[in-house]
């Protein structure tokens, strides 16, 4: 089991080990795409960049980041995931919508 808490939206889930990031928000209705995101996602395949978070905390309780993750998110942190790239296997914290610096 895994707590998800959602820093801007001052939300927590409980997730089981092993859920997909980018499902278990839009199962809880957390918003995760902005504006461009939400017309132009591709599914969940990782092709568009578009589910970016930033990990605040917990980092260590993730999948490894993918091969694409590396790619789409070259000119952003290591704290910056794919959300539908991201399993979670413990206790994290997400800041939706990160601003690109």
């Amino acid at each position: 089991m895994g707590n998800i808490k959602f820093v801007k939206e001052n939300t927590e889930i409980v997730v089981a080990s092993g859920a997909n990031l980018r499902q278990k928000m839009l199962e809880n209705k957390i918003d995760l795409y902005t504006f461009m995101g939400k017309a132009m996602n591709c599914g969940g395949y990782g092709q568009c960049g578009t589910c970016v978070v930033e990990i605040a905390e917990g980092m260590e309780n993730l999948s490894p980041r993918t091969e694409v993750e590396n790619r789409k998110l070259k000119n952003r942190g290591q704290n910056c995931r794919l959300a539908c790239q991201t399993i979670v296997n413990g206790p994290v914290s997400v800041v939706t919508k990160p601003s690109k610096r």
